[in-house]
Parts: C-alpha cells; structure tokens; sequence
C-alpha cells in the first residue's frame, strides 16, 4: 500500500522466498520424508519435480483463494491458526488502555467490524477527497502529496532511510522511482494480449471505484484517462525489475542542496517538512530519470489531473480497509485479473493480516513465548556455523578464484553476523493509539507512527545493526549485504524447513540449503560487489570478476531458456542472484552434510540413500500448483524462479544429484558436465 514500504525493493536485502510467510507442521518419520509426497511413477531425470512432489502437488489442488498454494501457504494457514489463537485470546478479555494486548485486540475487533465499515461507506477518506478537491494552484500539488505521504499513500515517488551503501555505519534518506499502481514499467508499454488485458482491466477498475467514491461516470472516465496518461508518463523512464539489480546504477549520493539544484522541479523543503523532515543533510537519487520526469509532470500536466492522481492514490490504497464492496471491486482486479484468484481471503485472516502488519514485532513477541523452543535455536546456531566451514571449504577449492580475493571473501565470511529466532530488543508500541473511530483512520495512524519512528531512530544516524527486516514469525530468511547480516526468524525454524526429529539428511536438504543459500548471497552477483563492512566497494582482485561473471552468465541464459507457460521465457537476468544462491545453497549444504556423516553415518530408509533423501527434501520445499496469471505477474517482477524451476532449474547443476539418481544422457534434465554452471 505504501510506496516508502515498496521502495525497500531499492535496498539490496536479499531473502529467501518471495513470500514473508510462518507456520509450523509435524514430521513423519525419523527421516523427516513423507513418501505420499512423491510420484514415483516419474523418473527423476526427466522431471524431478513431478518425482519428488507429484503426490503433493495431486494431494493439494488449488482453491479459489489461492493463485498459488505451495508448502508456504500450508505453514501460512497454520501460522494464521496460530495467530488467529493469540489475537482472539486478546480480543475477548479487557486490557488496560494502551498495553500491547489492548492494542492487538482492538484492531482486530475493528478489522472484523463488517457492519460499521459498511455503514460508512467511503466516509473515512472524505475529508482528504475534499483537500484534494480543493487544490486550486500547482504549487500546492507537492504539499497536499506530502501530506497524504505521511499517512502512508504513494505518490509520484517515494523514499525510505536505510545504510548508505557506500559508508554502510551511516543512514542516508534515499529517494526512489514509484507511482505504479500497476508495480511494474512493462504492464503500461508491453502489447502482447495478456498486458494489454491487464491494462484495459485495470482502466475500468479505476472507473468503477472512481464511481464508487462519488464521481459520476463522465467524471470517472475523465479521472481514469489523466490517471492512465501519468502513470505512462512515469514508468517510461522508470527503471525495470532488472535495472534495480544494480546496487551502482541505482545510487546518486549527493548535498541536499544540491537536490535542489538538480531537481529545481520539486519543492523539497515544502515536501520534507511537511513529512517531518528537518536538518537533511545528503540524499541519494535512485533512478534520476523518472524523477526529473515527475518534475516535468508538475509543471505541465493540468492541476485537474493531477488531483485525479492524488484521488486514485487515496481510494486504491483506502479499499482494503473501507466497505465491502469497495475490497470486493480491489480483489476483483488485484486477485482475479492479475493473479488468477477466485474467492477473497475470509475475513479473520485479513484481520489478522492487518494486525501483522500494523503491530508485527508485538505480536511475534507473544508468538516466540509460545511457540518458539529453545532447543530449537540451538541447533539452528550449530547448523549454521557447520555451513560456514562448509562454504570456507568451498571458497579455498575454487580454481577460477584468486589466493588474494580467497582471503577476503573468507574474512567477509567469518565477519557474518548471525540472527536466529528473535530480536533481542523488541520495539516500543507504546506511541501508537488503536481506537474505535475508523479501520482506516487506524491504518493512518499506524503509517503515520511508522514514518516518525523512521525519522526518530535513522535520520542522520548510525545504522543499527541489531535492527530486524523480518518479524520473528516470518517464515523467510534474508541476507542484507550492508550489515553482512544472515537472519533466520523462529518461524522458518519449524518443518518442512527444519525438523528436530528428522536425521541430517533432510535437516541438510532442507535447512541446510536455506542457511548456504542466504551466505551465498553475501557472493552472488549483487553481494560480491560489498566488502566485510557492508561498503559497495571492489574488493575481487584483477580477472576474478569477470571470471565469476561469465560462471554466472551459464546461469542467466540457462535459466532465460526456460519457457515458463507457451509462449512465455523466464527472466533469467532478473532470478541471477537467487539462482545463484540456491545453486550455492545445495553445494555448500551438501559438503556440510557429507562432513556430518563421517561423524555419524547414514544408511538407507525408505528405500532411499542418503544422498537422495537430501536432494528430496529440497525438492519437497517447493511442492506446490500455481495458476497462469500468478507465473506471468512473477515472471514480471519476481527475483525468485518458480518454485518447479527451483528444483528442475537448479538440480542438473548439482553433479551429485547425477550421482545420487544416476542421472545419465539418455534423461531429458541431463546438463553436460562442461555445460554445468561450476561456481562454488
């Protein structure tokens, strides 16, 4: 909903998953592998996914909720049982005024609250559809935009304040491209027919909700039209889900006054002060040309479009949270036409969704009281330092890597500072007021109380290392290349990520990989170009760079010939750094699970080794079906392959998943040895 929120696709962290999900489920076995998962009526060379997973993906077909329903969204479902549990627990009983459990209990209440939200209608909003309306100069567009900022609505652009990633112990306020209801640049300028279908949907979308909101149907069309030409107007220069890649390309660090010089367009100290902004000293620009495009739409564009701008802006981020036929109208294109969804979410699980997001970090504190074992965070912190011997082993056997860019990356990687389970300080809700006025004055006040913090805890300040990107019931894990941080929250740490009572085959196949994946970020394509200290910075030593780069571009194109649905390649330069990591993953993981069993060997259960009981296990993470509209929306914009190709696309790269299913050339997956990506 929030443009500031969205623009932490500008800061390098690099997850796991391209979901923020948690859950917990129960083993089966001492070996962790449920063998009705499997369809082994497949051959494992000619399509391991379907082998490993085709008895789950038959057992799991999707419903109308989903787009796609994978083993995430069952530790979704679960981990919303949970939350659901803790949250009613505190809806029902009575709390002093501002505690914790009165805050997450009231906002439930009134996110359930179905009768009151339809009585008002678009009310909560009509007071700021009426400061809109009352725009009558151009020069007050950027102060009423700041305002709505404020309270949490995109605009023209956006920013957030996170490491300057060039002196990585400092805060910078960066300021970055947005203004895309549709998230994506290619959606307003690709013309194959299913774009052009999403963007004539979303123009009557925009018309429906316009009219919904008290706009006639002439004044809906005309709203729409300037609404449509802005927003084609920004994602033209806007920079593509591959171009952020770029941590360089996508950094121009400068003066605060020189911002003003060279973005003389904007009125920044009407913009920053009234977002509560003061004493900004040096900012970076992300992407400059969309923003000097937004400086051409201030002056030239006619003030009544750019009101409809700001009146679409509010009522797209307001439908969520006002009556029902308005979220109905938003589901209607979010998750039919752009993801293939055929019923909404019921609404505790929007509630509870809200309560996540409004008071996160409170509510996983109560989470990791109840659900979190300690024992758990023990072998986590063993495993991972197991990986990080692993991973040392292989950086010291790469042939292509210099003894002197060796040393470095071996320092950069026993410099990791390693997050397991939860914060150790948990953040203070106490300045955040839940009351019974509006859901959406709610909302306000949450986005409003999160900016301030921001503002409070990072302008002009030292980076906090101890900060969390995740709350502790995400169930993800993250690298953030500018503190060489490797976070795993307690609620990845529950199966079939990670199994107490499973052996280390699947720990390794599953855990494992997770944990070699998130330390191979710190060397991927975008983590490599950061030294120990988290300072973008070239550390490789001469012909090491482009060495690793044409290892890399075997990946790219590999995955770039991937037809994902008739018709439709993968994107293999915008998945490089997650495919990287997974293949980095499973290598490390592996030569940590190997140097496990020569202290404690293995034999065969369930009429499987223990070699392939690692590689199923991996499989098994990504078990899941998916919908046409959900691949393409990915393929678009997410860094992550698909779930199939995370499995299909990685294992022929492995040379021991040959030898552990002896995998030869007469099967379809087979990769010639000297056609394998070979990086760690």
């Amino acid at each position: 909903m929030n443009d500031k929120m969205k623009l932490k696709q500008f800061f390098p962290m690099l997850a796991f998953a391209s979901l923020a999900l948690a859950g917990c489920g129960g083993s089966v076995s001492k070996t962790g592998i449920e063998l009705s998962n499997l369809d082994q009526k497949a051959k494992p060379g000619d399509n391991f996914y379907q082998y490993a997973c085709g008895g789950w993906i038959k057992a799991h077909p999707l419903t109308g909720e989903y787009s796609t329903y994978g083993n995430f969204e069952v530790l979704i479902e679960n981990n919303n049982k949970q939350l659901r549990d803790l949250i009613e627990a505190m809806a029902k009983g009575q709390h002093e005024a501002g505690t914790l459990e009165q805050k997450i209990g009231d906002l439930y209440n009134i996110a359930m609250d179905s009768v009151k939200q339809n009585k008002e209608g678009y009310a909560p909003i009509q007071a700021d559809l009426e400061a809109i309306a009352a725009i009558q100069d151009r020069k007050e567009i950027i102060a009423q935009m700041a305002k709505l900022g404020s309270k949490g609505l995109p605009g023209y652009f956006g920013f957030y304040i996170d490491a300057d990633i060039k002196n990585s112990s400092m805060n910078l306020l960066q300021i970055g491209q947005g203004g895309l209801s549709l998230g994506e640049k290619e959606y307003y300028l690709d013309n194959d027919s299913a774009t052009v279908h999403v963007r004539e949907s979303f123009k009557a979308y925009m018309e429906k909700m316009f009219t919904l909101c008290g706009s006639t149907p002439e004044e809906a069309k005309r709203k729409m039209e300037a609404v449509m030409g802005i927003e084609t107007r920004i994602a033209v220069p806007s920079y593509s889900a591959v171009q952020q890649r770029d941590p360089e390309a996508n950094y121009h660090k400068m003066t605060y006054e020189e911002l003003k010089k060279d973005y003389s367009g904007i009125d920044w100290d009407v913009f920053f002060s009234t977002m509560g902004i003061q004493g900004l000293k040096e900012v970076s620009v992300g992407q400059p040309e969309p923003i000097h495009e937004v400086e051409k739409i201030l002056a030239e564009t006619p003030v009544e479009d750019q009101k409809a701008f700001m009146e679409w802006k509010l009522i797209n981020s307001s439908a969520p949270y006002l009556s029902d036929e308005l979220r109905a109208c938003s589901f209607d294109f979010y998750g039919r036409v752009m993801s293939g969804k055929q019923q909404d979410r019921p609404r505790w699980k929007k509630a509870v969704a809200t309560v996540e997001g409004v008071l996160g970090e409170g509510l996983g504190e109560k989470y990791v009281e109840k659900y979190f074992p300690a024992a758990a965070k023990e072998r986590m912190v063993k495993l991972v330092k197991n990986l990080q011997d692993a991973l040392a082993e292989r950086i010291k056997v790469q042939d292509w890597m210099s003894d002197e860019t060796k040393k470095v990356a071996l320092d950069k990687l026993a410099s990791f500072y390693v997050k397991v389970g939860y914060p150790d300080k948990w953040r203070d809700y106490s300045g955040l007021e839940i009351k019974d006025d509006s859901y959406w004055a709610n909302i306000v006040r949450s986005n409003e109380f999160d900016l301030a913090y921001v503002i409070d805890k990072k302008l002009n300040k030292p980076v906090d290392r101890d900060e969390w990107y995740m709350t502790p019931q995400t169930v993800n894990a993250y690298y953030n290349p500018t503190t060489n941080e490797i976070c795993f929250p307690a609620g990845i740490l529950q199966p079939p990520f990670f199994d107490m009572e499973a052996d280390d085959a699947y720990n390794y196949g599953a855990i494992g990989v997770v944990i070699g994946h998130e330390m191979t970020h710190g060397f991927d394509d975008q983590g490599r170009q950061f030294d120990k200290n988290g300072n973008l910075t070239d550390w490789w030593a001469p012909g090491d760079a482009e060495r690793f780069e044409a290892r890399a571009k075997v990946m790219e194109d590999f995955f770039s010939n991937i037809e994902v649905l008739p018709g439709l390649k993968g994107n293999g330069a915008l998945t490089l750094g997650e495919n990287l990591a997974d293949h980095g993953g499973l290598m490390v993981s592996y030569t940590a699970f190997q140097n496990a069993m020569k202290e404690k060997p293995l034999q065969t259960e369930d009429g499987f080794t223990p070699e392939q009981r690692f590689f199923l296990a991996y499989a098994n993470l990504w078990a899941g079906n998916i919908r046409d509209e959900e691949i393409r929306v990915r393929t678009k914009s997410d860094p992550h392959s698909l779930g199939r190709w995370r499995v299909d696309g990685a294992l022929p790269h492995i040379d021991a998943w040959y030898e552990a299913f002896g995998i030869t050339e007469k099967d379809s997956m087979f990769v010639p040895k000297e056609k394998r990506v070979t990086i760690w």
